[in-house]
């Protein structure tokens, strides 16, 4: 049995620390404690985890749509962003010959 790396020896002697620090009547409830902390991390997490999901999910989606586009559009999109090449724009007057 190991639980977050620690096993069964290691539990055996937090149990007897906790028992003798704690008592025997105190330490029921203190495991009460502990187990719905436990589950209340536990359900945070999730619904973290759901609304990170979520938030994927959308950005997916958006990503899709705007992948989708009519091939004309993205030619001209790329054409606006794409420079032109340095020989089709130099002009005889800028020409390095002095």
């Amino acid at each position: 049995m190991n639980v977050f790396g620690v096993g069964l020896p290691e539990l055996a002697v937090i149990a007897a620390i906790g028992l003798l620090v704690f008592g025997p009547k105190r330490l029921p409830e203190l495991g009460k404690t502990l187990g719905r902390t436990l589950k209340g991390f536990q359900s945070a997490s999730s619904e973290f985890e759901k609304e990170f999901r979520k938030a994927v999910d959308t950005v997916e989606a958006e990503v899709t749509a705007t992948s989708a586009l009519p091939a004309e559009k993205v030619q001209a999109t790329v054409s606006e962003v794409t420079p032109e090449s340095p020989a089709s724009s130099a002009s005889p007057e800028h020409s390095s010959e002095a």
